[in-house]
């Protein structure tokens, strides 16, 4: 019996050249997960790799623990292009996304006046 839980290691790695590291995840990705993940990609970092292409289609559950994965790469000075997302990787992104907008200023009360 196989038990595909979600410690495993998410997908199947493909390296397509030198440089650049290209990556089919699969399943799900959770802080527990990831580990396999960021193990993999500093890893190919230490060897030389400074692209890497996540193919995000087949993952079917992700959570925030997948994002400082995400953000390592290119905090690196490393290019990270995200390919196929699915409707969780996404989900994911436009949350994170709007984290990160700054707060609309108000428009300025009026104080009244008796």
């Amino acid at each position: 019996m196989h038990d595909s839980g979600a410690d495993a290691a998410p997908g199947a790695i493909v390296i397509s050249s030198c440089t650049t590291l290209v990556v089919h995840l699969a399943g799900e990705i959770d802080h527990y997960s990831a580990a396999p993940l960021r193990a993999l990609l500093a890893s190919a970092a230490d060897i030389g790799c400074t692209g890497l292409v996540l193919d995000t289609a087949r993952v079917v559950f992700c959570d925030s623990g997948c994002l400082p994965v995400l953000d390592w790469w290119p905090r690196h000075r490393r290019g990270l292009r995200l390919v196929n997302h699915s409707r969780p990787v996404q989900r994911l992104l436009n949350a994170a996304a709007a984290r990160q907008q700054p707060p609309r200023a108000c428009a300025p009360m009026s104080a009244a006046t008796s």
